[in-house]
């Protein structure tokens, strides 16, 4: 997604909850919240799916998943929208970060945590 999607998105949800007089709901707190609710729905889709059945997903049940991972990004661009965070930003930071902790030629094939390699 690029950065212009990003701010179109956070620009979309903040029109759509200010049409709804919604901002004094959304709060970090109430909204990192929600987050992890939608998150979890995105969960128990694979509950109890073997590695195999979660890669092979039926065609309602991507859909289904699709539409929950879009309420996880929702909510995660609304958040950052509330905090004055610039996503797409903090992701190349977050990368450039993990770049350093995952040198390919230690982390290569291998699914250890930074410290651990």
């Amino acid at each position: 997604m690029s950065e212009d999607t990003l701010q179109t998105l956070r620009r979309q949800l903040r029109d759509f909850a200010a049409e709804r007089a919604w901002e004094p709901f959304h709060t970090p707190k109430n909204l990192a919240m929600a987050l992890s609710g939608e998150a979890g729905e995105v969960v128990e889709h694979f509950q109890w799916l073997t590695p195999e059945q979660s890669a092979a997903l039926p065609p309602d049940t991507r859909q289904a998943v699709a539409l929950e991972l879009a309420d996880v990004l929702l909510y995660l661009v609304r958040l950052a929208d509330v905090l004055d965070i610039d996503l797409a930003e903090a992701a190349g930071r977050k990368l450039a970060i993990n770049a350093e902790r995952y040198p390919v030629e230690r982390a290569h094939g291998r699914a250890e945590k930074y410290d651990k390699l």
